[in-house]
């Protein structure tokens, strides 16, 4: 990626739906160069795709937890992850180093929804015990880095 495709990139981060003609303008190109330019993001996968942000409360999601999967001895992570796949409560799932095998981000309506999403994970072949953390509040959510960051403070 060059710095065009770059200040594209954060560009759309910022606004998704700014035009091709806005973003041409502020890059110095035209609006079908950028047209190009930002499909060869998108077919390369630097962009993903395109999507709202909601807040979660708004749709009745008023309990957001960081639930830690610990596997039992007899590991089979691939089938584990499909399992936590099939479960709409689970917003992100990452697969982490440290104690845990798993990382989840779980959105609930309530304490005893949390309660039952919990009870549903530990008794998944394969999770020998969790460890949750209940989100008291939100800062803020969603940052990823411009991708220059381990360039700061480098002399």
């Amino acid at each position: 990626m060059d710095p065009v495709d770059r200040e594209l990139v954060r560009m759309l981060r910022v606004n998704a739906r700014t035009t091709y003609a806005e973003l041409a303008r502020r890059v110095g190109l035209s609006a079908p160069a950028v047209h190009e330019r930002v499909g060869k993001l998108e077919a390369s996968g630097v962009v993903t795709g395109y999507h709202a942000r909601v807040m979660p409360s708004a749709l009745g999601l008023g309990v957001t937890a960081m639930v830690g999967v610990f596997e039992s001895e007899q590991k089979a992570d691939r089938d584990l992850a499909a399992a936590l796949a099939e479960m709409p409560e689970i917003e992100d799932c990452w697969f982490v180093a440290g104690e845990e095998s798993f990382l989840l981000k779980v959105r609930v309506p309530d304490m005893p929804a949390l309660e039952h999403t919990i009870a549903a994970i530990s008794r998944l072949p394969g999770v020998s015990r969790t460890r949750t953390t209940v989100v008291l509040s939100t800062r803020w959510e969603g940052r990823i880095p411009d991708g220059d960051c381990g360039a700061r403070g480098r002399s």
